[in-house]
């Protein structure tokens, strides 16, 4: 919530109803003055009466600050209240849509997960055979150079090069899929935590904002704001947009690392042992980039994990599905204190 900054006005969907309101509103006022007889106004005592109490409302208003409070807090609700039966700018509504982006997201990373582990199988027994041929080569190149085959040692020894070389290449391919393996599988994990607390705040947090907007009327609001008080409707919202606000950069996070998951999967063929050095730069970059907003501090030690040879990988164990231990508290419940 520290870090959350708060759009003004004009920055919000409404913001942009309201100028294009203002402008109208402007042009419009403008077009009437033109098409009124100064003359006549001027000559009839009702007429400018009337066009100095106007002028003069409109100077009371700019230099009353408590008045002009006020018309601005109901100009931005009218804008507000416009804007909405356009848009989705209900931060309970965003926070639904966001419900139903992590579902189906959670869906395809696990389908993602699965074509990845027949992936890293088909590697792994690809690298173990081509071991198995490396020795195979080295024993007959042996067995050659004994009987003086001096032709067969060489073309032994090339191939059993050959095939270390690729296993060379392979293994670092190998260790990269381990990272992308234990980033989806963590991110996974994480983003069902996510999922459940998100759907938690939805749940409990649309309640109390109806609560909150029934005791407290766009007119008693616009007064807290007049006496110099806190809004408690526009703080709750405030806090809802944060925690939209929060959502949508893990949502975005996770459905980008998903694509370039894609992308370095569908680079790899395995049929012909090779790949494309491109994949393998892109998840480099990755690794090297900053925080991550749904890993948190865990994508170091994950990155330290896999290039670990002594933490060994078990391909066969299921994705761990989160228990939410008793106790646990929502993520996002300090952005309402």
């Amino acid at each position: 919530m520290g870090e959350f900054k708060p759009k003004s006005f004009w920055q919000r969907p409404e913001g942009v109803t309201g100028a294009v309101f203002l402008g109208a509103l402007i042009l419009g006022g403008g077009y009437l003055l033109s098409m009124l007889p100064l003359a006549a106004i001027l000559s009839s005592t009702v007429y400018l009466a009337g066009t100095l109490m106007a002028l003069a409302a409109v100077i009371f208003i700019a230099l009353d600050s408590k008045t002009r409070t006020l018309v601005s807090y109901m100009y931005k609700s009218a804008m507000r209240a416009i804007t909405g039966l356009f848009v989705q700018i209900d931060p309970i509504g965003i926070l639904k849509s966001y419900v139903d982006d992590l579902k189906n997201n959670l869906r395809q990373m696990n389908k993602q997960i699965g074509k990845l582990r027949g992936q890293m199988h088909k590697l792994k027994e690809l690298i173990v055979n081509n071991r198995r041929q490396i020795q195979e080569n080295i024993s007959l190149a042996g067995r050659a150079k004994t009987a003086g085959k001096q032709a067969e040692v060489i073309l032994k020894t090339r191939k059993a090069g050959r095939l270390k070389e690729s296993n060379a290449k392979l293994e670092a391919l190998y260790k990269k899929m381990e990272v992308l393996y234990r980033v989806l599988t963590k991110m996974y994990e994480n983003s069902e935590i996510l999922l459940e607390d998100v759907k938690d705040q939805v749940m409990i947090k649309d309640q109390e904002r109806k609560a909150i907007h029934a005791s407290h009327s766009a007119m008693k609001s616009a007064m807290s704001v007049i006496k110099g008080d806190k809004d408690a409707r526009y703080m709750f919202d405030m806090a809802l947009e944060a925690v939209a606000d929060d959502v949508s950069k893990k949502v975005g996070e996770m459905e980008r690392f998903m694509d370039m998951s894609s992308e370095f999967m569908n680079s790899v063929d395995l049929q012909n042992g090779v790949f494309e050095e491109q994949g393998m730069k892109m998840l480099e970059k990755w690794e090297k980039e900053g925080a991550s907003l749904l890993l948190g501090e865990e994508k170091d030690d994950i990155i330290v994990a896999a290039n670990n040879d002594e933490e060994v990988l078990d391909l066969n164990v299921p994705v761990k599905t989160p228990v939410r231990v008793e106790g646990h508290r929502n993520q996002y419940d300090t952005f309402f204190e």
